[in-house]
């Protein structure tokens, strides 16, 4: 669970924006949005093997 402590004499802003980071980086917000809705087994498949390409893609792209 992401959490952030206030520090002494720091605004609610910045503390809001730290944790935003936090449970960005973190994935969860991408976690929740798939969650929204119930996804079929062969649908779930597809999604992961269309991530995979992309990230082959991308690697190929880099190296």
């Amino acid at each position: 669970m992401a959490e952030v402590r206030l520090g002494e004499n720091e605004s609610i802003d910045s503390a809001l924006r730290r944790f935003k980071k936090k449970i960005q980086k973190a994935g969860i917000l991408s976690e929740v949005k798939r969650r929204e809705r119930y996804e079929k087994p062969s649908l779930r498949r597809k999604r992961k093997a269309a991530d995979v390409g992309r990230s082959d893609r991308y690697l190929r792209l880099t190296n």
